[in-house]
């Protein structure tokens, strides 16, 4: 089961899905307060150091901020955010973890 976490100062939050194995990412961060047109999960799996399986996912707009629902693999992944116009936000360098 996917663990929910909440960091409201940077705009970021897990939540749950529908599935067990899934997570919906939450993103109200520094990229959508500077008026983003478009947002992008950059995620991968498995070791922090060391990514698998990454890909850059197009968010979708919502009335939280920005939403991306994806399907865990390796019991974690690790994610950040970019812009269109490639502005990145990865938490200071640490990017953000969830894990199940």
């Amino acid at each position: 089961m996917v663990h929910e976490w909440k960091d409201p100062a940077k705009g970021v939050e897990v939540k749950r899905s529908a599935f067990g194995d899934e997570a919906d990412i939450i993103y109200d961060g520094l990229l959508a307060r500077s008026g983003a047109d478009q947002v992008y999960l950059h995620c991968g799996f498995g070791d922090p150091n060391h990514w698998n399986n990454v890909s850059t996912q197009k968010m979708d707009r919502t009335q939280r901020g920005w939403e991306k629902t994806i399907r865990m693999t390796d019991n974690k992944a690790i994610f950040c955010f970019k812009d269109s116009a490639n502005n990145w936000d990865n938490n200071s360098g640490h990017n953000w973890i969830v894990w199940s």
